[in-house]
């Protein structure tokens, strides 16, 4: 599959790798007064560099929390040493993917290198009242900014405004999301809020604006920092509208044998029902209803299980 440009320099953590709790790339912060304990993540995937960017940019601020507490983490750095511009999809994880571990089962059997530095990571998970994860994407595509499937986190993403595109979604078959995991999936409002951000593609120089566009954002909304605390520069520029899209299903991969009608780039919106999107085993895959979306189509990690395209219909 032809791969696009990567831009996006690798950031030198040397300074900020160590963390400052006993967990390498684990930073705390606690301001001593009562607030919302903030979780801001980084490198769950090693080849998405615009996370890394925008905590590193934050650290070396010197930004600290007002009240409550922040904590940043720079997650799967083993997966991140083995960065090569040239191939970066390899090094997305060592051994599993770091975003489908969390699960008390899985992480009772840390059996893969993920599944060990997520145990080390937990505790901070566990104690967040509060998360954005930072990613990027496989294929070029405006920022996406997923929900899950809880009211509460959609009213955020309104609040922050942007990105444009938000998506409300269930997570994969193949495992469960860090913004799903534990009190964070939970239906009922329990004072928590988990969002992950879809910066863009991996290798674009705009997805590292836009995590520190983020992080901006969500700080402010969390409460542990006070307006003006924060460079202007961090603010990206606000959408005039955003638009909410329901994933209604994924569509999972049963063999290698996969291909897609056309190279969709995402967020395309089918008009009619029965539109071929692309072909499992030779039989035809069609969309469901009228004016379906497509959400981040990508053949790029290819295997049997893994979603290659999300179905979506627009939120009211």
């Amino acid at each position: 599959m032809p791969g696009h440009d990567f831009l996006l320099p690798v950031p030198d953590l040397s300074s900020v790798r160590a963390g400052n709790t006993g967990v390498e790339g684990v930073w705390h912060f606690d301001s001593g007064l009562p607030g919302r304990r903030v979780l801001i993540t980084s490198l769950i995937h090693g080849n998405e560099l615009c996370g890394a960017w925008a905590v590193k940019t934050l650290l070396e601020s010197g930004l600290r929390p007002r009240r409550g507490s922040l904590t940043v983490a720079f997650c799967n750095l083993a997966a991140f040493d083995t960065f090569d511009a040239a191939r970066h999809d390899a090094s997305r994880y060592l051994d599993e993917d770091m975003n489908r571990v969390w699960s008390d089962e899985k992480l009772a059997a840390p059996t893969t290198r993920e599944r060990a530095r997520a145990v080390a990571l937990l505790p901070w998970v566990r104690q967040a009242d509060w998360l954005l994860d930072l990613h990027s994407m496989h294929e070029p595509c405006a920022p996406l900014l997923l929900t899950g499937m809880q009211p509460r986190n959609l009213e955020l993403a309104r609040e922050l405004g942007a990105p444009r595109h938000i998506i409300v979604d269930a997570g994969h078959k193949d495992g469960v999301r860090m913004r799903d995991y534990g009190r964070f999936g939970e239906m009922a409002d329990n004072g928590t809020r988990s969002l992950l951000i879809e910066c863009g593609y991996h290798g674009a120089l705009e997805s590292r604006t836009v995590a520190m566009d983020q992080v901006a954002r969500f700080l402010s909304a969390s409460g542990i920092v006070d307006s003006g605390d924060q460079p202007g520069e961090w603010f990206g520029e606000r959408p005039d509208t955003q638009q909410a899209i329901e994933v209604t299903q994924p569509v999972v991969a049963q063999s290698m044998d996969f291909r897609f009608a056309q190279p969709w780039q995402g967020l395309e919106e089918l008009e009619r029902a029965g539109t071929v999107i692309g072909w499992q085993d030779g039989v035809a895959i069609t969309t469901p209803y009228d004016h379906c979306t497509l959400v981040m189509p990508s053949l790029r990690q290819l295997v049997p299980g893994v979603t290659v395209v999300r179905l979506a219909r627009r939120v009211a």
